[in-house]
């Protein structure tokens, strides 16, 4: 479907299984420059502008009933009106892989592509249509497409084609980048346009500063006892687990940690053998102590209280140190009642690990670090803002102590599940002004990532996630986002633990990749 018109007419989420800076003004470098250079064109320079979308009748990012025609049109009323000079072919792409051949069968129409990544359709073949050899500006719908923008960053940038990105909550930025598609009725090469793409977006992305971080001593703890700890700890892992049995021998032989899978009639059993009254003690407790209550009823909380039992259960019953759980799974295929997200983060207020969707490298990384500095890790699907040098940690599961169990409480409001609009999870208003350290602990790599960002903000957007940890990144935002790698999730800490994870990485032998 085409049309060269700002009013297109237009009527899934797949389950989410060092630094060198930049000068502003430099050409974006050899990768580039292999690209040929096209002929002027004749009149205006000939856009398509694609995008990548999915059904919004089901659990996605941005949300379920997300206006995905209100978000297109926004974006071609902005760039017809601020880009007379550019003609542009619009086409949209619904999570089929194969939609995107048709697209490239009419190369021949168009000087340039802008590939608008919308919603989260992990099937969009984004690196595709990146690969024409025409100047390609990929644009990130910030809590929309930014799993499949973020994880496809890598190999696109890596093909060497004349391509830049946008990630910001700024709309203007789109049209700076996409104002430079002008320079090819000058003749000006693809590389050449791409390089322009590219100082335009440095030229809008702040760099590291502002206010001091907040005080905030990491408690010394003794190194070999905290490794001794470590080889003691037993995760539990439900409904499957990310890596399976080969991440699980290597985070054994690697760090001695014990990851345990089990199946969901285990947990299933527990939670409906948990005490109804004691379940509806603690959902009190919950709802007490909440900020807010906003979208879920009662009973829904009592529900996931009930989980929570069983999840305790199962943890006491292993002799184990925490529990990750395929959540989206068992939500879906009828193993769970209700969302485990309320229990996770009782568990990690309470010094234990609740970890999502049965992601083990992550919950590995909230044990080795839990045990190192006695603090809970925040697992989360990273967002790119570079307007203000920001990652966004976004996910609806947090701790409310990010201090330890007994630093201080942080405020909370008790919320729905941000993609269905069921069940209940936690926006947890985390601690702002505070330097992190994010991590991925990798054992069959035997890789340790690592960036660190200082907070600023709790983001309270609708789209995406309930919790969304907002901070201003330390270093190159712009290497941090083209050399992405290991999934989409990310752990968060509060505190500077550089000296703790140089410890572990000299201890066990692994490789520390600096992230920005």
């Amino acid at each position: 479907m085409e049309s060269s018109s700002p009013t297109l007419p237009c009527s899934r989420r797949k389950f989410l299984s060092s630094c060198a800076a930049c000068a502003g003004g430099m050409l974006v470098g050899p990768r580039l420059a292999r690209a040929g250079a096209v002929s002027p064109t004749r009149g205006k320079p000939r856009i398509r502008l694609v995008f990548c979308e999915t059904a919004n009748d089901v659990p996605i990012w941005p949300n379920v009933g997300y206006d995905f025609d209100s978000r297109r049109n926004t974006i071609l009323k902005l760039l017809t009106e601020g880009c007379p000079d550019l003609q542009f072919l619009t086409t949209r792409l619904m999570d089929d892989p194969a939609e995107a051949d048709g697209v490239l069968a009419k190369d021949g129409e168009v000087d340039g592509y802008v590939v608008c990544v919308q919603g989260l359709g992990w099937g969009n073949d984004i690196v595709k249509l990146c690969a024409t050899g025409k100047p390609t500006l990929l644009v990130d719908n910030l809590f929309g497409g930014s799993g499949l923008f973020l994880s496809r960053q890598t190999r696109i940038m890596g093909l060497g084609h004349p391509v830049d990105w946008v990630s910001s909550s700024n709309d203007q930025d789109i049209l700076r980048s996409v104002a430079r598609f002008a320079l090819l009725a000058e003749g000006q090469s693809a590389a050449e346009v791409a390089n322009a793409f590219r100082r335009t977006r440095r030229a809008n992305t702040p760099k590291y500063g502002g206010a001091p971080c907040s005080f905030d001593p990491v408690p010394e703890r003794d190194f070999a006892e905290a490794i001794e700890e470590l080889g003691r700890k037993r995760i539990l892992v439900v409904g499957g687990g990310w890596g399976g049995d080969e991440f699980r021998n290597a985070a054994k032989q690697v760090l001695g940690c014990e990851i345990r899978a089990i199946e969901f009639a285990e947990l299933k059993a527990a939670h409906e053998a948990a005490d109804r009254d004691q379940a509806q003690e603690i959902a009190a407790r919950w709802m007490e102590t909440a900020q807010e209550v906003v979208e879920p009823q009662r009973a829904e909380i009592e529900k996931s209280a009930a989980i929570y039992l069983g999840m305790k259960h199962l943890i006491d019953e292993h002799g184990a140190h925490g529990i990750s759980v395929n959540c989206l799974g068992g939500f879906y295929g009828g193993h769970l009642s209700a969302y485990p997200c309320l229990g996770f983060t009782q568990l990690n207020d309470d010094g234990l690990v609740g970890g999502c969707e049965a992601d083990q490298m992550s919950a590995l990384t909230m044990a080795a670090m839990g045990s190192l500095t006695g603090r809970p890790g925040f697992i989360s699907d990273p967002v790119i803002d570079t307007s203000k040098n920001e990652i966004i940690y976004a996910h609806c599961v947090a701790m409310t102590k990010a201090f330890g169990p007994d630093g201080w409480t942080n405020p909370y409001r008790i919320r729905n599940h941000s993609e269905d609009r069921q069940g209940a999870s936690v926006q947890s208003l985390l601690p702002v002004g505070y330097m992190t350290t994010t991590l991925e602990i990798n054992p069959v790599t035997k890789q340790v990532l690592q960036h660190q960002a200082r907070t600023t903000g709790n983001n309270d957007s609708d789209m995406a996630c309930r919790t969304k940890l907002a901070a201003v990144v330390k270093g190159d935002i712009e290497k941090l986002t083209e050399e992405w790698r290991m999934g989409w999730h990310r752990v968060t800490f509060y505190g500077d633990l550089r000296p703790q994870v140089a410890q572990l990485c000299d201890r066990f032998g692994l490789e520390l990749i600096e992230e920005a």
